[in-house]
């Protein structure tokens, strides 16, 4: 009798894989390359939950984009200093958990940091550095602290002139986890959102092999960082090696410090693990500013988040809870 009790139990198990498909499709959202990978019960609902999720990621986009002018966020630094501005509910929730997370990390993240992006451009256009000066002035708009809302009329203000709001270090985890929560929501069976490198995933391959994630070694490009076996969580990674700049010998990063207005050093690449992609993408955004010893120290505050961190040099260091937390996502 368990003989063939374990038979049909296999037998189901096959029969269960041979009634599901994997479909991947790669789009751009956000300025960014997007790979949407879900596991279905067939191509034809496969293509049309990646469909629903594109437009989720399309909607969050023309809420929270700074770059596309008839935004809502668009329109309240268009009106910096000069009036409030009614927005939607939503975007008056991501700014409050966007200031909520500055002050965790004692504004090494910075929802204003964006007031920086005429200073610093990281499209082959400089030449020279800054000036002290001119990065000086932009300092003086930086300040999560100044953002005032109004909950009751749904506004929302920045009070100086050449203030700026800015989703890019959060925005992307955003959406991920959005687009995850709609094709959970739509009984897809397993799906992973990888906003380049943001990450949200939930439920296995199809052969029951958790999902593999590969960190990327900058430095020693010849070998993986490390490999993750995921079934239910978050990786993010930022980085300072895809996008930089050279003036004379000196490499400049595009992950700027809100309070001094360079470049961060120190650390290449932060790869952060957790429940939440949005929370993961603050942690590995403000590590980089943070560096390695005071990312540390953050993190032991949030023991349901880990670390990967890799120096200039190429020295790999994990956080002591590094382990267990990858442990809880691979349940």
């Amino acid at each position: 009798m368990k003989k063939y009790f374990i038979i049909i139990f296999l037998f189901l198990a096959i029969a269960k894989s041979w009634c599901q498909v994997t479909q991947i499709r790669d789009t751009v959202l956000m300025g960014s390359n997007f790979r949407i990978t879900v596991v279905d019960s067939d191509e034809l609902t496969a293509e049309q939950h990646i469909n629903a999720a594109i437009e989720e990621i399309r909607r969050i986009e023309y809420l929270i984009s700074d770059w596309i002018p008839t935004t809502p966020l668009s329109q309240v630094n268009q009106n910096a200093g000069i009036k409030p501005v009614v927005v939607p509910t939503e975007l008056i929730e991501v700014t409050q958990r966007a200031i909520k997370y500055s002050q965790m990390t004692q504004g090494a993240f910075d929802i204003t940091f964006a007031a920086m992006d005429r200073i610093w451009k990281f499209d082959g256009s400089m030449e020279a550095i800054p000036s002290q000066e001119s990065i000086a002035h932009a300092i003086r708009n930086i300040g999560y602290q100044n953002i005032q809302i109004d909950e009751e009329k749904s506004t929302l203000f920045l009070p100086k002139t050449g203030m700026k709001m800015g989703f890019g270090s959060i925005g992307k985890g955003y959406a991920a986890e959005k687009a995850k929560e709609l094709l959970k929501k739509l009984g897809t069976n397993a799906a992973i959102v990888d906003a380049s490198g943001d990450m949200a995933m939930y439920g296995t391959q199809i052969s029951g092999d958790p999902w593999k994630i590969g960190i990327q070694n900058p430095v020693k490009t010849q070998k993986w960082a490390d490999i993750l076996a995921i079934t239910s969580g978050a990786v993010t990674t930022s980085g300072d090696y895809q996008k930089y700049i050279y003036i004379g010998e000196k490499r400049y990063a595009h992950i700027i410090n809100p309070k001094t207005g360079w470049p961060s050093s120190g650390l290449t690449s932060v790869t952060i693990v957790g429940p939440d992609a949005e929370i993961a993408n603050v942690f590995s955004t403000a590590i980089m500013v943070l560096g390695a010893e005071e990312g540390k120290k953050l993190l032991k505050n949030y023991p349901h988040y880990a670390g990967l961190f890799i120096t200039d040099n190429g020295k790999i260091i994990r956080t002591k809870n590094y382990k267990k937390v990858l442990k809880t996502l691979k349940k």
